[in-house]
């Protein structure tokens, strides 16, 4: 909590108009400043302070990064399926990278249901027919 003081500091006077200098005063208790460092909205300094990257993705950011990930791979798939008999298979789609997975991590294939995609050579034309009837 130490590490984030001055971003908790800079928020409560931001968003509540309060200073944390009252908590050493008495002059605010600790179930409130509890309840006000718990409410704190997720654009706040002590939030990306303590949560890093994370925070500033949003539900939308996420349902974004999934639906480019999913498109990527009907793509790739269809390509695949298209593809001349003989002609090199397209490359794999690498997922939109996400936060935490750090900087110039490497980022496996997924497949259609979000998982690791198989490794392993690709299918045949015959076997992707036989498969698709």
């Amino acid at each position: 909590m130490e590490e984030h003081a001055e971003a908790l500091e800079a928020d409560l006077l931001r968003y509540y108009g309060v200073d944390l200098l009252d908590w050493h005063r008495e002059e605010l208790s600790s179930r409130r400043l509890a309840v006000l460092v718990r409410h704190l909205p997720p654009d706040s300094a002590f939030v990306r302070s303590r949560e890093g990257e994370a925070a500033e993705w949003t539900l939308t950011d996420h349902l974004l990064a999934a639906t480019v990930d999913h498109l990527a791979i009907a793509n790739w798939m269809f390509a695949s399926v298209n593809r001349d008999e003989y002609a090199d298979p397209p490359q794999t789609p690498v997922p939109v990278p996400r936060p935490g997975a750090g900087a110039g991590a490497e980022t496996e294939p997924v497949d259609a249901s979000g998982g690791p995609a198989a490794t392993g050579p690709s299918p045949t034309a015959a076997e992707l027919a036989r498969f698709f009837g």
